[in-house]
């Protein structure tokens, strides 16, 4: 009888940049188990390099032995494995939780530079040998394609590993400067080992990922400085070319202004490095939250699904009052079911969406009883400034029938309710991945529509989410995220990555939800590799002029269309008209070719 090996340790902050803290080790050591226990998937096989498309296997292995030469051998590794990991021990050679097949979208290899000036020398030799490459901080982009390059063959630039630095802390400014490798969880133990009690980082549900990287992405936190990339200031950016520039007040020598003000003088080019394909940020700036002097958390459930209108229109007038102060969470019970981190199968053996009744039956036995949904929220400032808040809060949200106030202090310190608590108030945990376990070999991918704050908007993305899962027999775990004036429904889909069915029925139903929103006016702020192509087809106004004109900016920028290609649904010259884009009608990966660069010669 065959039993499976002892689960190794997860590595310690103290020993990669990418680690756990020792404080949240046991916790990881859990999750780590519970992945364990229900996985069937093997690893794969696979030795073959995958070459980019025109690149011949000579001039690739090459063009490999020159980039040694750049960089030292130790840095440079082929891609000859497909290793899935989990979170804290994450691949960087290919998506993780693969909605395709697992090699559809994987590097040739990987490069490992330590400064501006060897990331540099790594655009310069892209450019000499025409070779795609794809940068990642940390790669644990999980649900939107983790480190997977878009286009089958890209060298992927991992930053995170010798890039890693938090370079500055202003405790009066409350400012700090990092490179892509510094994660929330460093960020959190660098700031708390200087003795800045004071400051808080902004941090989102799981703090493994870059405080760089989430902002690019456009990534959201649960404080009041939630909107990360608004709480930028201060780029450093290596272009396609390989040219460097600084943003803002940066572009300025000696300006001591760089994370204090964002703008600088003139246009300001922030933005087209945020989901782009035309730079590579190796610095940036953000500000830090200082302590409110106070916080207090607190969880209210509402019983029925219909609820929901009403809901969202008690909590726009308070959120953009600034009463409720932090971005919200309102999430559906389904979700508080998969956060025991149990199998789907403790619940519900059979085909299809696990029925209402059981999942409520489920929710009987959580700390916060039988419900719809549940928001979690939190008050912050000194106690009577908070008293005075939580008082209008509360008037507000009982107005809907059976509404309950949990009182923290009936719950164990164990309760997710505590792990709210901590990440609202800087902390970094781990926990929020254990719905992931609802399937064994879980993989996950989201649906992420944007919306006004408002009742019939809310009622009508989850009509469309509920109807294409029950439609493609899939489970849907749901949360609204509230920002200060507009709205993100967040769908997480679980699904057993080793099952080619249930890849098949995650693709086609994310790619329906796409256009049931598209055609109601809806657009997602973020998405999965492989469906970037139809999102960017959807933001098609006065004739697909927002794609015109990114495509000329690519096209000046990156003239050789290395960097990237495909990101975002933006292709370089070489690329287009080749059959790249990956749509319902056509899931293939990889086009027919590449065309040659305005200035190609022969290697």
């Amino acid at each position: 009888m065959s039993t499976k090996p002892a689960i190794s340790a997860t590595p310690l902050l103290s020993q990669r940049h990418n680690g756990i803290p020792a404080r949240l080790f046991d916790k990881a050591q859990e999750a780590k188990s519970a992945i364990s226990a229900i996985a069937t998937k093997s690893q794969s096989n696979r030795t073959a390099i995958a070459l980019p498309q025109g690149v011949g296997e000579s001039t690739f292995h090459r063009a490999i032995d020159a980039l040694r030469g750049h960089l030292g051998k130790d840095h440079v590794e082929l891609v000859t494995k497909l290793n899935d990991g989990w979170y804290m021990e994450n691949p960087n050679t290919h998506d993780a939780m693969h909605v395709a097949e697992e090699d559809a979208l994987v590097a040739s290899a990987i490069v490992y530079p330590s400064t501006t000036e060897e990331v540099q020398k790594i655009v310069h030799w892209a450019n000499k040998y025409r070779i795609p490459i794809s940068p990642i901080s940390i790669g644990r982009n999980y649900g939107y394609g983790g480190a997977a390059p878009r286009v089958r063959g890209a060298v992927v630039i991992d930053l995170g590993r010798r890039m890693n630095r938090v370079l500055d802390i202003n405790p009066d400014d409350c400012t700090c400067l990092v490179e892509p490798g510094v994660t929330y969880f460093a960020l959190y133990e660098e700031i708390q080992d200087r003795g800045f009690k004071h400051l808080w980082a902004d941090v989102p549900d799981i703090g493994g990922g870059s405080v760089l990287g989430n902002a690019l992405d456009r990534g959201v936190g649960y404080t009041p400085y939630g909107d990360h990339w608004m709480m930028h200031s201060g780029m450093e950016v290596v272009l396609p070319t390989g040219e460097v520039i600084r943003t803002g007040m940066g572009a300025l020598p000696g300006n001591n202004s760089w994370q204090l003000f964002p703008y600088g003088f003139g246009p300001t080019p922030d933005g087209l490095f945020s989901q782009s394909n035309l730079g590579i940020v190796t610095k940036m700036g953000f500000g830090l939250m200082p302590n409110p002097g106070g916080y207090e958390s607190y969880l209210y459930t509402f019983p029925k699904d219909e609820d929901l209108s009403q809901l969202i229109e008690i909590i726009r007038p308070l959120r953009i009052a600034m009463i409720l102060e932090n971005v919200a969470q309102l999430r559906h019970v389904s979700m508080q079911i998969g956060l025991e981190g149990k199998p789907r199968s403790t619940y519900y053996a059979g085909k299809g969406r696990v029925p209402d009744s059981i999942i409520h039956e489920a929710a009987k036995k959580l700390s916060s009883g039988d419900c719809s949904w549940l928001y979690y929220g939190m008050a912050y400032g000194p106690r009577e400034i908070r008293k005075y808040k939580l008082e209008i809060i509360h008037k507000e949200f009982m107005k809907i029938p059976g509404a309950r106030r949990i009182d923290p202090t009936t719950l164990p310190t164990t309760d997710y309710f505590w792990v709210r608590d901590r990440i609202a108030s800087g902390v970094p945990d781990i926990e929020e991945l254990r719905w992931v376990n609802w399937h064994p070999n879980g993989g996950h991918a989201a649906f992420s529509p944007v919306s006004p704050v408002r009742g019939h908007d809310a009622t009508a993305l989850w009509d469309i989410a509920r109807t294409r899962c029950e439609e493609f027999d899939l489970d849907l775990f749901p949360t609204f995220v509230v920002g200060l004036r507009e709205m993100h429904l967040i769908v997480e889909i679980v699904f057993n990555r080793d099952e080619p069915v249930m890849r098949n029925n995650v693709r086609a139903c994310l790619r329906a939800m796409i256009d049931d929103a598209a055609k109601l006016g809806y657009g997602e702020y973020r998405t999965h590799l492989a469906f970037m192509d139809q999102i960017a087809g959807t933001y098609n106004w006065n004739d697909g002029a927002l794609m015109k004109f990114n495509e000329k900016i690519k096209d000046c920028l990156d003239p050789n269309g290395i960097m990237a290609p495909g990101k975002s649904g933006v292709w370089p010259a070489r690329y287009r008209g080749r059959g790249w884009e990956m749509s319902a009608k056509d899931e293939a990966p990889e086009g027919l070719g590449v065309g040659p660069s305005p200035d190609s010669t022969k290697l």
